[in-house]
């Protein structure tokens, strides 16, 4: 098996963005779901809610970001210093983010639709995931759940076969929003595989993840595509573990040794 493709996603229910290689660090891939967009109450904002995010592009700089959306002229973010801060919750987190300057709120409230600020998560806004799914705390980004997620393309043929056999078009991995797609034929493989080697990088698989509306919106145009791919799911993968009530794609990963993994590496599970 090989890395068949890595991700990234600098502001948390943006569009993705594709890389050839990425530093595994303890909060997850390097700049990934770094960023986040909240509402005048600092409650996190998604594709769940604001489907639209999925318009926007958010490229990673030196000194900060790039945001572009078609229609507008796109906009440099400087990674604020940490002076000026908010409170902000993702989930069951508060986190004390780093507020980046009001430009950027000037420019991402029409878009998505209420008054909004973009927030980072610098060295001092500190999250940790408690969970019956690991045996200590795990530091994470502003990702949904954990650290890593990891797919795999045989999993996604065996849901598109289900998908073209009830009559609908299939889906692309984008809609699941990956960090890690591993190239392997066998599908739902990852449902047993306890932990992967890629080079010097461990990730221990921790839990498997389940879905959302999400994973009916197109990545490209916000727009929400029916029921697919969680009417399949709910036909051929749902969960079977009491702790999780839904369907599932991807396993959640927590680092157990960092460095760097590239598209093409050779991928190990144990």
């Amino acid at each position: 098996m090989r890395v068949a493709s890595l991700h990234i996603h600098p502001v948390k229910g943006m569009r993705a963005v594709d890389v050839a290689r990425a530093k595994v660090e303890t909060r997850g891939l390097a700049h990934d779901r770094r960023w986040l967009v909240v509402d005048e109450a600092g409650m996190f904002l998604t594709q769940r809610s604001h489907p639209r995010l999925a318009t926007i592009e958010a490229s990673v700089s030196e000194t900060g970001l790039t945001l572009s959306s078609a229609g507008v002229p796109p906009l440099t973010v400087r990674r604020p210093n940490g002076k000026k801060r908010r409170r902000v919750i993702v989930w069951s987190s508060e986190v004390d983010a780093a507020l980046a300057d009001e430009d950027a709120s000037s420019w991402l409230s029409p878009l998505v639709g209420e008054s909004a600020d973009l927030v980072y998560m610098d060295d001092a806004a500190l999250r940790v995931k408690e969970s019956v799914w690991t045996p200590a705390p795990v530091p994470v980004s502003f990702a949904d759940a954990f650290p890593i997620l990891v797919t795999t393309t045989g999993s996604l043929a065996a849901l598109n076969d289900d998908i073209a056999r009830n009559g609908g078009d299939p889906v692309p991995m984008a809609r699941f929003r990956p960090n890690v797609v591993i190239d392997c034929d066998a599908p739902w493989a990852e449902d047993h595989w306890d932990r992967l080697k890629i080079g010097d990088v461990v990730l221990d698989l921790v839990k498997p993840s389940d879905r959302c509306i999400v994973t009916t919106t197109d990545q490209n145009t916000g727009a929400r595509m029916g029921k697919e791919p969680l009417a399949a799911l709910a036909r051929i993968h749902r969960s079977t573990d009491p702790r999780i009530n839904g369907v599932i794609f991807g396993e959640n990963a927590v680092p157990r040794t960092l460095g760097e993994v590239a598209v093409g590496d050779a991928v190990i599970a144990q």
